[in-house]
């Protein structure tokens, strides 16, 4: 009986790899260092205050004018989502002290960005039903992947009770942010110096960054003919969503302007306090009333960031494939959306890339 096709990363990637391997009647096996599936997507809710929704503190929207993967797996799996909020005037805060501008975008200004509801893990766990029971083991971290002279395959693994395991595999789809690769597995033979470049020279979307999102009992701002759009030059938020369910509670979610090393040395009680009077500044004293505040700092998450991945993005990556070249190339195939050159670091990019690693492991056959 043949090995099984070893999926690192239960990220959309790694999980939508798996759920077509199985389609296809392909054995496969997904291993994910941490506890949880989903990768980037974190939809979560307040411990204390579950009554008030879930929340993304990784993507959020998708965009189907011009995202057709991603719209027909949410048709095909049958999944509810909403229209982002948008009707009413955006906010621009440019100097310190200053009351913000207010102005009326034209209607359309932008694609229709479009929402989960509850948050893009359901997305995640819809995904995952389509997977058979015991394909995906967690808190499984692959530390090394060997290839004997015959060309035999062996993922090393670290479990969470500090134990070791081998799998034997036909084939490696590694579904992780390309400089995680480097800088956490090994590789017996080395891995060609031409694709180590390529893979450290990709940022890991979103690892530099941090969100947080400020819950209220009702989108409160709306009254006021705002749309919960802003953006500022002050901070520390750079720009600011209206993040509410699609009824119940509201919320406000932003992205930092401020460097992940700068989050590090005030720390997130400091951090999440000068969010509250930002959003007071921006929205008035009724966003004072926050029933409850999440933050996700991605800089400090070790399965997400590296080192490198701490200075700011000054441009778009250039995404795409690495590379093929060496003993590793019909053994060794890349996954993730950073591989995924027309939409790496959407959700998109993350199905197109898995599209793709599964048309090569067909090719394999």
């Amino acid at each position: 009986m043949k090995n099984p096709v070893v999926i690192v990363g239960a990220g959309l990637s790694g999980l939508q790899a798996a759920s077509l391997l199985a389609a296809q009647g392909v054995k496969c096996k997904v291993l994910e260092a941490r506890d949880r599936i989903g990768g980037r997507v974190l939809s979560t809710s307040d411990p204390n205050r579950p009554d008030l929704g879930k929340f993304d503190l990784g993507p959020t929207w998708f965009w189907p004018e011009y995202e057709s993967a991603i719209t027909g797996l949410v048709k095909e799996l049958n999944l509810e989502t909403f229209v982002q909020y948008t009707k009413g005037a955006m906010l621009a805060e440019r100097v310190q002290n200053e009351p913000p501008e207010r102005h009326v975008l034209p209607e359309n200004a932008g694609a229709r960005s479009i929402r989960f509801i509850g948050g893009v893990q359901s997305l995640i766990d819809a995904v995952a039903d389509t997977i058979p029971p015991g394909v995906v083991e967690l808190e499984t971290r692959v530390t090394a992947i060997r290839q004997d002279e015959a060309g035999n395959i062996t993922v090393e693994t670290a479990l969470a009770d500090g134990k070791r395991k081998k799998v034997s595999a036909r084939a490696v789809i590694l579904a992780l942010p390309p400089r995680i690769v480097v800088r956490q597995i090994e590789f017996f033979p080395s891995l060609p110096p031409n694709i180590i470049t390529d893979l450290v020279s990709k940022p890991t979307w979103m690892a530099g960054q941090a969100k947080a999102v400020a819950i209220y009992d009702r989108p409160f701002w709306r009254e006021s003919g705002l749309s919960g759009f802003a953006s500022s030059w002050v901070g520390p938020l750079q720009e600011i969503h209206d993040a509410s369910p699609e009824t119940g509670s509201g919320a406000l979610f932003g992205f930092f302007g401020m460097p992940a090393k700068t989050r590090r040395e005030l720390g997130e009680v400091k951090i999440l306090n000068l969010v509250v009077d930002q959003l007071i500044r921006l929205f008035g004293t009724s966003a004072q009333n926050v029933r409850a505040i999440l933050y996700k700092d991605w800089s400090s998450d070790s399965e997400t960031a590296v080192e490198e991945d701490l200075a700011p993005l000054r441009y778009f990556p250039s995404y795409g494939q690495p590379p093929k070249s060496g003993v590793w190339e019909k053994k060794i195939i890349f996954a993730g959306t950073e591989t995924n050159s027309q939409y790496g670091g959407h959700l998109e990019g993350a199905l197109l890339a898995a599209e793709q690693a599964v048309f090569e492991i067909a090719k394999l056959n």
